[in-house]
């Protein structure tokens, strides 16, 4: 009987793998409609978005010389009042720049836990297997601290019950984001690139998990990110400082 359902379930995945093969090559077009698709279901769901650069080789688009995060940041200064959720505009920007990335603003509708590549992977295991609802999760390719893994999550905004709130280290805003190679908050004054957004060095942020899941609160996931962050931290040998835990832990 076991012999007969695995010859069963193999000619059902050749049968996969010959539809798939048959499929027809995607057009020049398909990518740059998923793209938008993509896009279009971030601000669908209330999150904010704005251009952002794109790398030119290993350098970034933008016109600074030793762009300290090429690729990352966002093109106007005045990105948190340019953010929106307007279809329309984010179809014109989409189309009319096919090669931007976007970011989009954190604090107003959601928030991002942001943690290292391999504590992340740890972390949404354990947080699946525990049947805890995880919401959109995007990974971030690079070596070292720049492989990241983040978590989106609603925003607490500004809790009425101070023993919620966290301490200022815990917020990660553009400028010190090298200062938190451990976990990083991302709310208030904060941004992230959202997929679909290419990187240099043939690297991209991707969805593991995409938008169609709702958006957690932050403090269901926060212990498990906090423990696999200070795990991971003991092995990459990180400072303490690196993992930053919340008030009333």
């Amino acid at each position: 009987m076991g012999s007969e359902s695995g010859r069963v379930k193999r000619g059902q995945q050749s049968r996969i793998s010959q539809w798939l093969r048959r499929r027809r090559k995607p057009t020049a077009e398909d990518p740059a409609r998923e793209r938008e698709a993509l896009l279009l279901a971030v601000a669908a769901a209330g999150l904010p978005l704005a251009p952002a650069a794109h790398p030119v080789g290993y350098r970034c688009s933008c016109d600074r010389v030793g762009c300290p995060t090429p690729a990352r940041h966002p093109i106007s200064f005045a990105w948190q009042t340019q953010s929106t959720t307007d279809r329309a505009q984010v179809e014109r920007w989409a189309r009319n720049q096919p090669q931007a990335n976007f970011i989009t603003a954190t604090g107003m509708v959601h928030d991002v836990l942001d943690v290292p590549l391999e504590a992340g992977a740890a972390a949404l295991a354990r947080l699946l297997e525990a049947g805890i609802e995880v919401g959109p999760v995007a990974e971030s390719g690079g070596t070292g601290e720049q492989a990241r893994m983040l978590f989106f999550t609603a925003t607490r905004g500004t809790p009425e019950d101070e023993d919620e709130w966290w301490p200022c280290e815990l917020d990660c805003h553009p400028e010190t984001m090298d200062e938190h190679p451990g976990l990083r908050w991302h709310c208030r004054g904060s941004y992230v690139l959202v997929p679909p957004a290419a990187l240099p060095g043939d690297l991209s942020v991707t969805w593991l998990r995409g938008m169609e899941h709702p958006l957690p609160d932050p403090l269901t996931l926060l212990e498990t990110l906090t423990d696999a962050c200070a795990a991971y931290a003991g092995t990459a040998n990180l400072t303490p400082a690196a993992v930053a835990w919340p008030l009333g832990r």
